[in-house]
């Protein structure tokens, strides 16, 4: 695969709004022992790429945004042997996807399998294992459980229906913001939805459990709906807190958890793949159910590299469904 010496890559100079993107033309990196330089042809584009830009997540500029991508190795660094050249391979956790050429760790890289197209694979990976860890490890899903799912028709959304469909869940609760949504939610697994721009999510929740509760609270919003959330929780319930799309949340009394003795996490893709055992893990599961059809992955829409700032603008003002994607190269 022949490699030119500098390639196009999106820019963050400094932190702001989506107008800090630019498209630059940089010397293409050449891998490090332990590295493959992957040609990428899709990236994810996710809120943790505006949290970063934004200096929610405070970091040093210039880089090269993008957390998760999918391509075909180009060339490997030294002491890699278990790759080759030409293969398909995905990633989520290593920054500078939103390039024609990135750098990975092997040790992040999983291969495509067959029966999945590039696309599908850069689609699935970061919400594909996010769902999993959520359902599978941070709340177990059991059978006959009753979960209120945020911003369920969302890309990580759709997911965690399935997953929760998938596990058993009686009931499956989610909140979205228009008739559209709606539909694409139930389809998706939920078995009651919340118009959250009509209703209170919480008497609903309170009214469809009959005055118990759910067993666990998916919330990537944050400061909108955490505080109602906790209310729709019963004895011992968890609230799974995972994004803060909607801003960070207040602080929380501990306290007032002993309501009904309830549980409060927030975990991170991160501290759920860090093994290379349990990142196989997820992402042969997720990958699988892609492949044979019981994992359904809604692409909203997919942007040229030149358009990053528009699908960011588009991620932020929640008016999209299922997964956004950078078309590279």
């Amino acid at each position: 695969m022949s490699i030119p010496e500098h390639s196009r890559a999106v820019q963050v100079t400094a932190h702001g709004g989506p107008e800090v993107n630019s498209i630059a033309t940089v010397p293409t990196l050449a891998p490090k022992p332990g590295e493959a330089l992957v040609r990428v042809r899709f990236a994810g584009v996710n809120f943790i790429d505006n949290y970063q830009r934004s200096g929610l997540y405070p970091g040093e500029t210039p880089y090269v945004p993008g957390m998760e991508g999918a391509g075909e190795v180009a060339a490997l660094g030294e002491g890699v042997t278990d790759l080759a050249v030409g293969q398909p391979v995905a990633w989520s956790g290593v920054r500078g996807s939103f390039a024609e050429y990135a750098a990975v760790p092997t040790a992040r890289l999983v291969p495509v399998p067959e029966g999945i197209s590039l696309e599908q694979a850069a689609a699935a990976m970061l919400q594909g294992m996010t769902a999993h860890y959520l359902t599978h490890t941070t709340y177990p899903i059991r059978p006959n459980d009753d979960v209120l799912i945020h911003a369920a028709a969302g890309g990580t959304g759709l997911l965690v229906c399935q997953m929760a469909r998938r596990l058993g869940a009686a009931t499956i609760i989610g909140t979205v913001s228009t008739p559209e949504k709606a539909k694409l939610a139930r389809e998706a697994g939920a078995t009651d939805v919340v118009l959250y721009t009509e209703q209170d999510f919480d008497e609903e929740t309170r009214r469809i459990t009959k005055g118990l509760g759910v067993h666990a609270v998916y919330d990537s919003v944050g400061a909108t709906t955490f505080e109602k959330g906790l209310l729709c929780l019963r004895a011992r319930g968890m609230m799974v807190l995972f994004g803060q799309s909607s801003g960070p949340v207040p602080a929380v009394e501990i306290a007032a958890l002993q309501r009904a003795a309830l549980f409060v996490t927030r975990p991170s893709l991160h501290h759920h793949v860090h093994t290379r055992e349990e990142l196989t893990w997820r992402a042969g599961d997720v990958l699988r159910w892609v492949a044979d059809g019981s994992l359904a992955l809604r692409i909203g829409h997919t942007y040229d590299l030149a358009d990053v700032a528009q699908a960011q603008r588009d991620l932020e003002g929640r008016a999209t469904t299922g997964k956004l994607l950078l078309r590279v190269g």
